[in-house]
């Protein structure tokens, strides 16, 4: 699939997960783990929000009889800013209505130089237009002007993407790849980017990983905890009675319902690629997931509420014109013994 995506406005996402038309996408598989990777489509794609990158959409990863990332929302609404409780249900707006492993670009770029009407960039997603003179909000829904030039090369165990885009208006220009590979033998995926400056502008600013982990659509809660290889600084110890932070780890006390929300943020990492090393485990499931990155963290933070546990890893970027950044993301799985076992 090649060639541009020009829409006027994308306004018309559905308002319910039950598409009409099957979103376009594919699956693969190493024998042992088995995923299902969403295309990007600027008419029936499954997301065509303007907060994520659009190169592929990880869902339903399967490994040893456990699904990492189900999806955590039951229907998606345009009139929504970001999500809604609606009792049991969770209904999310167009820019949230997402799964898996998904990446943004922040800040958007040359959004404070645009004035009303005019043109700022969204890596992975295109060239928006900027509706007024407010300020940038990632969960609003903008007119995509040009989406650039998408090709994607599917194999059995891997899904390659490519968008390439040129906006004059801004100056900026770039080549961003990204490939999702199943290691040979091993309950692996690895996320493989470069990003290239082909514009006359410097590219600043960072990129994270939202790593939507809904382990069998299990709440985080006692027998879930996250820890890292160092030991962890925050502005506060969170006094909520829903998690507590014990040295390198972060342990739920409680089952988090309703409208529960446990969130920080996270410091105490050094400036080497060492301390992108994090561990996931529900051990009442019995199942766990290792994520690292080969470059350093510039910031973190702890997302979860009563569906997904989201731990938000950004790397900097500062991206000369003709240069290129490289920078890799491993997610090794795994199973454990269960609680009381």
């Amino acid at each position: 699939m090649s060639g541009k995506l020009l829409i006027a406005s994308v306004l018309a996402v559905a308002a319910t997960t039950c598409f009409a038309v099957k979103p376009p996408q594919t699956k693969i598989s190493n024998g042992l783990i088995h995923a299902k990777v969403y295309l990007p489509n600027a008419k029936i794609g499954y997301y065509r929000g303007t907060r994520f990158d659009w190169l592929g959409v990880v869902a339903d990863l399967k490994y040893a009889g456990h699904n990492y990332y189900p999806e955590w929302f039951q229907r998606t609404d345009p009139k929504i800013h970001d999500f809604n409780y609606e009792g049991a249900s969770i209904a999310a707006g167009p820019c949230t209505a997402i799964a898996g492993t998904p990446e943004e670009f922040m800040p958007a770029m040359g959004y404070g130089d645009a004035k009303a009407g005019q043109t700022f960039i969204k890596i992975g997603v295109g060239v928006l237009r900027k509706p007024d003179d407010g300020r940038y909000d990632n969960y609003h829904l903008y007119d995509i002007v040009d989406g650039g030039k998408w090709t994607v090369n599917k194999q059995r165990n891997s899904v390659e993407f490519t968008q390439e885009l040129s906006d004059t208006g801004t100056g900026y220009s770039y080549v961003y790849r990204k490939t999702i590979s199943l290691t040979k033998g091993k309950p692996q995926m690895v996320l493989t980017h470069s990003l290239r400056n082909t514009g006359k502008r410097v590219i600043r600013g960072g990129v994270y990983d939202h790593n939507f982990w809904y382990l069998d659509k299990q709440a985080p809660g006692p027998g879930v905890d996250v820890t890292f290889p160092f030991a962890i600084r925050t502005g506060s110890q969170p006094n909520d009675g829903l998690a507590e932070i014990k040295e390198n780890r972060i342990v739920y006390l409680k089952a988090l319902v309703g409208e529960d929300r446990f969130q920080t943020g996270i410091q105490g990492y050094d400036a080497d690629a060492k301390d992108y090393d994090i561990k996931v485990e529900n051990h009442n499931v019995g199942a766990g997931v290792r994520i690292t990155g080969d470059r350093p963290l510039s910031r973190m933070f702890l997302w979860s509420i009563r569906a997904p546990l989201a731990v938000e890893p950004f790397i900097g970027l500062n991206i000369e014109p003709g240069a290129e950044f490289i920078w890799t993301l491993t997610y090794d799985y795994y199973t454990l013994s269960k609680n009381g076992n």
